[in-house]
C-alpha cells in the first residue's frame, strides 16, 4: 500500500503517460486501448478506495475504451480530486506494540 500522496501522484501520472501513448501509435493504438482500459481502471480502483474510486474506475474505462479522449489525464484529476480539492490525506496503519509478561 503507498503511503505517500506523491508516491500516488507520481504513479498516476505514469499511468496517464502510458493511456496517451496509444494516441501516438497511429493504427494500433486504438486496439491497445481495448486492453489498456480495463488493467486502468483495475488500477485506478486499487489507488483510490471507496465509492469515489468506483466511480472514477467507471470513468477512466470509458475515456479510455473512447477514441480520441486518451489526453485527458483521468489518474492526475482524480489525485487533485482527492487531495487537494477534497483535501483529503492517506490512511496510515497504526501499530501497537504489546509486551507479554511470561
Amino acid at each position: 500500500m503507498i503511503t505517500n500522496k506523491y508516491d500516488i501522484l507520481k504513479k498516476g501520472l505514469l499511468y496517464d503517460a502510458i493511456g496517451m501513448l496509444s494516441m501516438a501509435i497511429p493504427v494500433v493504438g486504438p486496439f491497445l486501448d481495448i486492453l489498456w482500459a480495463p488493467f486502468a481502471a483495475k488500477k485506478m480502483g486499487d489507488m483510490y478506495e471507496g465509492e469515489a474510486g468506483k466511480i472514477a474506475s467507471v470513468i477512466v474505462f470509458v475515456e479510455e475504451i473512447i477514441p480520441m479522449t486518451d489526453f485527458v489525464p483521468t489518474f492526475t484529476l482524480m489525485w487533485l480530486y482527492t487531495f487537494v480539492w477534497k483535501g483529503e490525506s492517506v490512511k496510515t496503519p497504526q501499530t501497537i506494540e504489546v509486551e507479554v509478561n511470561e
